[in-house]
């Protein structure tokens, strides 16, 4: 079996079926060492260039339901094309990164790859994306339409829930209080002592 064929393998577990050619085709044009990792809180996926390798590493995380972890693989795959096109002083998420993720992510704007009400959010994201799509929260409330709801139905995005709600947030006990901007300003309950916590935060409310 090739390494395309293998990478097909896992990928076909991963993302929407519809798009798994073009995934693969993308790792043709440019090879690289890809692994599912366990969920992390800090990011979706990861890329590093490494001057001491010739083959770059991409990982992301094996939570992700398959909208997100498409979003997230072209994400990846774009740092490596702009570094490769570009060479490795240009800013992580700068000009080059952006021009590169939309010129690879333009082929998969089309109702044959997304449904329309996540096509809509993503192709507003995609005029100027941002380091993560996770700071956009009218796609990040879409996508999550997405995610397996046998897991944990009980968990919701901070910003729907209401001033003054308790909620339980890394086994630890908030109460919702101001937004700002894109984080709410909660205090722990044990503590006293307050946070600014993402309004993208998956929470579970306290009855």
């Amino acid at each position: 079996m090739s390494n395309s064929e293998k990478l097909k393998g896992i990928l076909a577990q991963k993302i929407p079926a519809a798009t798994l050619d073009y995934a693969v085709q993308l790792w043709e044009r440019e090879p690289f060492s890809f692994q599912i990792t366990a969920a992390r809180k800090s990011k979706l996926g990861d890329f590093r260039y490494r001057r001491d390798r010739k083959i770059q590493t991409i990982t992301i995380n094996s939570d992700l339901n398959p909208y997100q972890f498409l979003l997230t693989f072209i994400h990846e795959v774009a740092h490596l094309h702009a570094f490769v096109k570009y060479g490795i002083e240009i800013a992580p998420h700068g000009a080059e990164w952006k021009s590169t993720f939309q010129r690879l992510m333009s082929p998969l704007l089309t109702v044959d790859f997304f449904p329309v009400d996540l096509l809509i959010p993503l192709q507003k994201h995609m005029r100027n994306p941002k380091a993560s799509s996770s700071s956009d929260l009218f796609l990040m409330k879409e996508i999550s339409k997405y995610d397996d709801k046998t897991i944990n139905q009980e968990i919701v995005f901070l910003s729907d829930i209401k001033p003054g709600i308790r909620f339980l947030l890394g086994g630890r006990e908030f109460e919702k209080g101001e937004t700002r901007r894109t984080r709410v300003l909660c205090q722990e309950v044990k503590t006293g002592k307050k946070y600014l916590i993402a309004q993208l935060a998956k929470v579970e409310p306290i009855d």
